[in-house]
């Protein structure tokens, strides 16, 4: 497995990144901004997160995604670990806003975050197309917060 950071060409990844955020003119929002850095398996990319920082305590993960074929094998924790491990002297906090889903508030809650903040009808507001993700049409942005300062 290797981590590396992504400095140049990133819309290389657009694919990968719609795969967490599946309308596209959002991505191209972010996608040129913060940090990026992509996990890969035996050369094949089989994740990425796009990190940005909001101000001199908080990152905000604005993109976690794992290929299709990956996931459920420990790789968006792996990432979410070396974002800690390679901030945490820099950063109190790392926070995510993400669809009330079945799937991504567990993960995020079993890596450590809390939900903190809640905006009503955010994807129904800046989404064209529903997103629906395990029978549950999304309408609200759930934030969650994990402590990573020393």
């Amino acid at each position: 497995m290797q981590i590396k950071e992504i400095k140049e060409n990133r819309k290389l990844y657009k694919e990968l990144l719609l795969l967490a955020d599946e309308e596209e003119k959002m991505v191209d929002k972010y996608i040129n901004k913060g940090k990026m850095f992509i996990l890969k398996k035996n050369n094949k990319v089989v994740g990425g997160i796009l990190i940005i920082e909001i101000d001199n305590e908080t990152l905000e993960i604005k993109n976690l995604a794992i290929d299709k074929f990956y996931q459920k094998n420990g790789y968006g924790k792996m990432l979410i670990d070396y974002i800690i491990e390679n901030f945490k002297d820099e950063y109190d906090y790392l926070i995510v806003g993400t669809g009330d889903s079945p799937l991504t508030i567990p993960f995020y809650e079993k890596a450590g975050f809390k939900k903190y903040k809640i905006i009503e009808d955010f994807f129904i507001d800046n989404y064209e197309d529903e997103i629906i993700e395990c029978g549950v049409k999304l309408k609200d942005m759930i934030y969650l917060k994990c402590e990573i300062g020393d």
